[in-house]
Formats: structure tokens, C-alpha cells, sequence
């Protein structure tokens, strides 16, 4: 079953890379009393999730953070070493927080997981944009296959957000 708008995210356990390597964190914990923009991408690296997703939300960095959002975060079916570097090779480590999901546990307990066995990828996170409230989703856009990425664009996160804060 997918998650939808008014629920609450499922726990699962991220790992992040701190100052003295990768730590896990649990959602319930990440979430707890901010508001969160989170995406997920299919992978790291990949042509849609390097070239316009994650810099769509870099772009409007701004425009979320005026809009009350506390944090933005980016999700993937990867694990940290690659996030680590994506976020520096993009420079989106000050401002994006990468969620490493390298089990695929919170992209499967969400219902947003897609196989993409068949083309190599494995099991990974379906493209996805939401805006999490204390652990709530109060918006939610999924895209429907990747590479597309209008649904779960910053750009339509950012118009969506105005009156759900």
C-alpha cells in the first residue's frame, strides 16, 4: 500500500555521513518537529536525478526555505558513499541532507519502491517529491515512471506548499 497525504511516515532507519562517517538515523528521529522537503531519486548519478532533479532543488533552495520549509533531503536506494560524493560532486552538501536507503527498507515500507531489474537498477525508489510535516506527509507527488520528473519537481513542490504550512 502506498503512503498517502495525511499519513505518517513509516520507521525506518537512513543512514547519513557525519563528521566521523556514516550513522544511522531513524526517520521518526529526522522528522520530529520540522518540516521536510524530501525527493527520492531513482539513483545518484543517473541522467534525469544528476541533471535536473537534484538541481531543480537547488534552485529553489530559496523559495522553499521562504515558503517554511526547514530542511531539504534527498532520498535514494544507494548507499552513502555515493550520496557523499554526489552531494559534493553537485555541491548540494550544505544544502541538501542525503538519506541513504541502501536497502530499498523505507522505499519498500512506503509502498514508492519500482523494480528496475530488468534494466540493470535493481530495486529502487520510485522519483517523488513530498512535503513532511513532523513526520506527517502533507504533500505528496509522485512521478510515473522515471525519467520524468514534472510531478516531483521543486519547482511544482514549491507551488503546492504556500497553504499547507
Amino acid at each position: 500500500m502506498t503512503i498517502k497525504v495525511g499519513d505518517r511516515l513509516p520507521e525506518a532507519t537512513f543512514t547519513v555521513m557525519g563528521a566521523e562517517g556514516p550513522k544511522p538515523v531513524k526517520a521518526s528521529e529526522f522528522f520530529a518537529g520540522k518540516k521536510v522537503a524530501l525527493f527520492a531519486v531513482p539513483g545518484a548519478y543517473t541522467p534525469t536525478c544528476h541533471q535536473k532533479h537534484l538541481p531543480g532543488f537547488l534552485n529553489h533552495m530559496q523559495d522553499l526555505k521562504s515558503k517554511g520549509v526547514d530542511t531539504v533531503a534527498c532520498t535514494a536506494v544507494n548507499d552513502i558513499f555515493v550520496l557523499d560524493f554526489w552531494a559534493k560532486d553537485t555541491g548540494s552538501g550544505d544544502s541538501v541532507v542525503m538519506l541513504a536507503d541502501g536497502s530499498a527498507k523505507f522505499a519498500k515500507a512506503t509502498g514508492l519502491e519500482i523494480d528496475l531489474t530488468d534494466h540493470g537498477l535493481g530495486v529502487r525508489s520510485k522519483r517523488y517529491a513530498m512535503l513532511v510535516d513532523d513526520g506527517v506527509v502533507k504533500v505528496l507527488n509522485i512521478d510515473d515512471a522515471p525519467p520524468v520528473h514534472d510531478k516531483s519537481s521543486a519547482e511544482t513542490l514549491c507551488s503546492m506548499i504556500g497553504d499547507r504550512l
